[in-house]
């Protein structure tokens, strides 16, 4: 009979295979999967530690000067759940796995990959680095100036993508079309969203980038000299600074990442927290630090130097995102299956995502009341490995 194809296993495995093809960006990050978070006797509570990369300093010179190894990590919390609720008559279920996929499996893992994605993708704002093409279009040279920043920040070279919105894609995609021709790109478009691969980046669409808000935030100045850190006083200005926003401060030039070299070219914040409409001070990200194995300055601010914001005061401007796949973690964690009176119940991983469905029986009308849930966290990790396309506005 055809409904016996439709066991627990079989349903859960075909809506996860949904779930995976419907998310590009998660198809395109670092994803983590830990089975201890629900483990009996072995529970690990709602975080996982994430070792960051050790950094050191050279010597010159013969002598030694040995120095400390200081780990450092992140806290990724794995505590949000986002799930879809339906109810099955017994007719329903009478189906085979492929009628009762594109009857009920496949819209809601739709609806479902597409709010977990919008949610992972609010991680845009952590992006300290922009391409900037504000006022115009975005081109290929704008993609290339983002991939410049991959490089300068010395991101490996596979696993690096650029996933644009469909406005940046509506006005891009004729530029790209002789370069999408090769065939083993083609084949593999088993991605939705798969555009092809230029550049050393594979190209991706999303519809889920919001625009980045540009409030009227302007003529900030630094107040006081040498200030390092997180929060950099300021004076003189007036207006709102939204978060997101891109900033960078007079005489504030970014290092090489290995040589501490002054590059000459200024190093670009975000800022993380909502100022007051007069602020006196900005809360920035990355921290500003200028000496040590961390060092990303090669001075602090120039003080009475200005503060530029990027973009046209009260303007929105569009975005996109060039990356390479750990500045971002994605990770799920078991939820625990019931062991009561269900109907069913089973939990299926693939390729780093956890997915649990379980499905009871009312008796007064044989409907099956059926809840699919995955439970996920995401993290910034390494915001140095993307870049954003700034460009103009979409509708």
């Amino acid at each position: 009979m055809a409904n016996t194809l439709l066991t627990p296993t079989a349903v859960t495995r075909e809506a996860l295979r949904i779930l995976h093809q419907k998310s590009t960006f998660l198809g395109s990050i670092n994803k983590q999967y830990d089975p201890s978070f629900a483990k009996d006797g072995a529970k690990i509570g709602d975080s996982l530690k994430i070792r960051l990369p050790n950094q050191y300093t050279v010597r010159s010179g013969i002598n030694m000067a040995a120095q400390d190894t200081v780990e450092s990590s992140t806290t990724l919390q794995v505590a949000t759940v986002k799930g879809v609720d339906m109810a099955f008559t017994s007719q329903d279920l009478a189906m085979s796995i492929n009628d009762f996929s594109a009857q009920f499996i496949s819209p809601a893992m739709d609806v479902l990959a597409a709010n977990i994605e919008a949610d992972a993708l609010t991680m845009i704002r952590d992006v300290y680095q922009s391409s900037n093409n504000v006022a115009a279009a975005i081109t290929m040279a704008n993609v290339m100036g983002g991939r410049k920043k991959l490089q300068d920040a010395l991101a490996p070279m596979e696993g690096r993508t650029c996933l644009l919105s469909t406005n940046d894609n509506s006005l891009l995609v004729t530029a790209l079309n002789a370069q999408f021709n090769d065939q083993k790109s083609i084949s593999k478009q088993y991605l939705d969203g798969y555009m092809g691969h230029a550049a050393g980046l594979d190209f991706m669409e999303t519809s889920l980038l919001n625009n980045q808000a540009r409030g009227a935030g302007a003529s900030y100045v630094v107040n006081g000299a040498n200030q390092t850190g997180s929060a950099i006083t300021v004076g003189t200005g007036t207006g709102l600074i939204d978060v997101g926003s891109i900033i960078t401060f007079a005489g504030c030039n970014r290092v090489h990442p290995e040589t501490k070299a002054d590059t000459g070219i200024l190093q670009q914040f975000v800022v993380v927290s909502t100022n007051a409409t007069n602020a006196t001070s900005i809360t920035i990200s990355p921290s500003i630090v200028i000496t040590g194995a961390l060092q990303n300055c090669a001075a602090a601010p120039t003080t009475t130097g200005a503060v530029t914001i990027l973009g046209t005061a009260s303007t929105s401007y569009g975005q996109s995102l060039v990356y390479h796949k750990d500045a971002f973690t994605f990770a799920t964690a078991d939820l625990p299956l019931p062991k009561g009176a269900v109907d069913f119940a089973a939990r299926e991983v693939m390729d780093g995502i956890s997915m649990s469905i379980c499905r009871g029986f009312n008796i007064a009308d044989r409907t099956f009341p059926t809840r699919i849930d995955v439970l996920y966290g995401f993290k910034t990790i390494r915001p140095q490995l993307a870049c954003r396309l700034a460009n103009l506005a979409g509708s």
